[in-house]
């Protein structure tokens, strides 16, 4: 009976140091995550714009589409969005902070549910001043700024004769093709009249 009374308090200590232990562990359980959370994950944010072109006439209005995709963070409602043009002048900024930031311009604004990636650039009453690409670009909370591949507008306008509608290219086009078929058509029918006229001379002579 006197060995098994001092083995009693041997196995208390060792229960009581088996709480320690177990209580050491487990603070160090939440010491460990903190470092993760101290570090934001980084974003990886996807802006497409699509189609790549577009056509509009004179007085229609145009919508372009920028959709913004995020795996890590579903929730986008604090992105700061902003659309530019670049043209034959350069480059012309019409929106900023998701406001168009144009002077005396209410064509132009975006729409669409921010939250689920989906800002589209409007334009009313299109003119051929509005030709040009159209960027999207999006900055993030960290600062980093991702573009998107740009939509190429393309206006075309009305020539008022017979209701023809033509781009500009179009005409361009159109105009050249039949300048060099008439001068094609000179070089072929040279000959001949050289030829007629030698005809007529030689009849005029006997």
């Amino acid at each position: 009976s006197a060995v098994l009374f001092s083995l009693l308090p041997s196995t208390d200590v060792g229960a009581t140091g088996g709480d320690v232990n177990r209580e050491n562990g487990a603070a160090v359980s939440h010491v460990t995550p903190q470092p993760l959370l101290l570090t934001p994950e980084p974003w990886n944010l996807l802006v497409a714009q699509t189609p790549a072109k577009e056509k509009a006439k004179e007085g229609e209005t145009v919508v372009l589409n920028c959709h913004l995709n995020s795996p890590q963070h579903p929730s986008l409602t604090n992105l700061m969005v902003k659309w530019y043009k670049e043209d034959e002048k350069g480059q012309m900024d019409l929106l900023e902070k998701n406001v168009t930031i144009l002077p005396n311009n209410s064509r132009i604004f975006m729409s669409g549910d921010l939250s689920q990636g989906d800002v589209y650039l409007i334009i009313l009453n299109v003119t051929t001043s509005d030709h040009g690409t159209y960027f999207c670009e999006v900055t993030l909370p960290d600062g980093k700024v991702v573009t998107g591949h740009g939509t190429k507008l393309r206006i075309r306008r009305a020539l008022g004769l017979f209701g023809i509608e033509e781009s500009i290219g179009t005409i361009i086009g159109v105009v050249a093709a039949g300048v060099g078929g008439i001068v094609v058509l000179i070089i072929v029918l040279t000959p001949q009249l050289r030829k007629c006229i030698l005809c007529m001379r030689q009849e005029s002579c006997q």
